[in-house]
């Protein structure tokens, strides 16, 4: 009887608790005026064209009314003025391989030198995985995978209904994968068939993307992409089964992660719809500038089909990388700070992933540079020293590390997402007349791109959330909750 008591009182509190409950966004807005003005500051609007100097960027209603010299831009009377001189101004950033969930234990999951059944366990993270996202300037994603995806569902609408602060999401469904699968919480695709009902269900749900994953047959590919341009929607792929001539033979609309890490083409024992081993290998042979690269460039270009680049998950299979930094150790918890240092130490001094690494920044320059959508996302997944949005700031740095420059990169993870989601006449560029999504940063990123991590403070439809206090709330819980 007191067990039953105990529990109904839970039960009790806990609906009480929901009906009060107010607003978790309201403790983080620093800027909430109807009419504003950011002025003397710096702008890099998305566009990839050079920052400009002592700008004015006025804001009214949750739009941008006016972008100009502060000397000639006409300032409503009653705006409120800020002056934000040596700050610079960019448009919110559009992660395109962001993830509601964590390897919070990796290192734990692998102790023994395999993974037991029934299979390595993610960590659904939606109460820090927001916070960390708007906190370091993504004001929209695409989740790029469910394992939970009715709480990512549900993380999305709270979302949208400001009940709690996050980025504007483009929720992925559950993975399309065949067997046999890695992970613990995926589902095996069964035939095509299977793969036609979860892209109808998922869509009934609310899903807006579809991912295929490793496992999945050419069939089960093809049958779930043209069910999920039935329903006017895209698919992406983080492949290895299905080589990418034939997924872009099939329709697929994105590649995740770049070919050097994914594409199986060039190993010359494949067989038919199986993943094999020693794809990366191949393609360290491969001669970016030589004809069969630059064949499968022209084949993505000619089927409009973009890649997204996920560089800094790769980074944490080299050693020495990346730098550690206090921000990312003081946000985890102590076991999953202690995971991710231990996967870090485990990392072999010969490992290739370093060669591996620079081979696919080498490609995605060649990609771009030819006329190819590339996308930007950071993949908070690995041995865990990926976080999100720290992870998206450290995209940027990698991209210029590959050979883009500041405003190339910021260009990239911008206005190239937005095109995306077919979202850019909203966001992904600073243009009068869009959504106001936009960064403050201290410093000038075009010059030194370690500033793009100096956020001060991120515009969402024009409300200001200050990034200092959005990181200070998930201190020491990501990987928690």
């Amino acid at each position: 009887m007191h067990l039953k008591f105990l529990a109904a009182s839970l039960i009790v509190g806990t609906v009480a608790l929901a009906q009060t409950k107010s607003s978790d966004s309201a403790e983080f807005i620093s800027i909430d005026a109807p009419v504003f003005v950011l002025n003397h500051v710096r702008v890099i609007d998305g566009t990839g064209a050079p920052a400009k100097e002592d700008q004015a960027v006025v804001i009214a209603n949750g739009k941008i009314q006016a972008i100009g010299a502060a000397s000639s831009v006409k300032i409503p009377p009653d705006a409120k003025q800020l002056d934000r001189t040596g700050y610079t101004v960019i448009p919110g950033i559009v992660g395109m391989h962001n993830h509601l969930y964590y390897t919070d234990s990796y290192s734990l999951q692998l102790a023994g030198g395999k993974i037991e059944e029934p299979g390595l366990f993610i960590a659904e993270i939606p109460f820090t995985a927001p916070r960390l996202y708007l906190a370091a300037g993504v004001t929209t994603m695409r989740t790029t995978g469910s394992l939970e995806p009715y709480t990512d569902l549900k993380v999305k609408n709270r979302i949208d209904a400001n009940q709690m602060p996050g980025p504007s999401i483009d929720a992925t469904a559950p993975y399309l994968e065949g067997a046999p699968t890695f992970f613990a919480q995926m589902h095996e695709l069964t035939g095509a068939d299977d793969a036609r009902r979860m892209v109808d269900y998922w869509a009934a749900e609310g899903m807006t993307s579809y991912k295929a994953y490793m496992h999945i047959t050419r069939e089960e590919l093809g049958a779930a992409i043209q069910q999920a341009h039935a329903h006017k929607l895209k698919l992406t792929g983080h492949l290895c089964s299905v080589t990418w001539p034939e997924a872009i033979a099939l329709g697929i609309d994105d590649f995740e992660h770049g070919p050097v890490f994914t594409d199986t083409e060039f190993v010359s024992d494949k067989k038919a719809d199986a993943c094999p081993r020693g794809g990366n290998e191949t393609w360290l042979k491969q001669d970016i500038n030589g004809a069969q690269v630059q064949e499968l460039i022209r084949n993505l270009i000619s089927h409009g089909v973009a890649v997204t680049s996920t560089l800094p998950v790769f980074e944490l299979s080299v050693p020495g990388r990346p730098k550690l930094q206090s921000r990312t150790l003081e946000a985890m918890s102590a076991e999953s700070a202690q995971s991710y240092l231990t996967a870090r130490a485990r990392i072999a001094l010969d490992s290739p992933v370093g060669a591996m690494m620079r081979k696919e920044m080498d490609f995605e320059v060649a990609f771009a540079k030819a006329g190819g959508l590339l996308l930007a996302g950071p993949d908070p997944t690995g041995n865990g020293g990926v976080l999100p949005g720290f992870g998206d700031q450290r995209e940027i740095e990698l991209l210029v590390e590959a050979g883009f420059t500041p405003v190339e990169a910021i260009h990239i993870a911008t206005e190239n997402g937005a095109k995306f989601l077919g979202r850019d006449d909203q966001i992904g560029t600073l243009a009068p007349g869009k959504q106001a999504d936009l960064v403050l940063i201290k410093g000038d990123p075009s010059k030194s791109i370690e500033d793009i991590e100096s956020v001060e403070t991120v515009f969402k439809a024009g409300v200001g959330y200050d990034s200092k206090r959005l990181i200070e709330s998930v201190r020491g819980q990501v990987g928690i909750r």
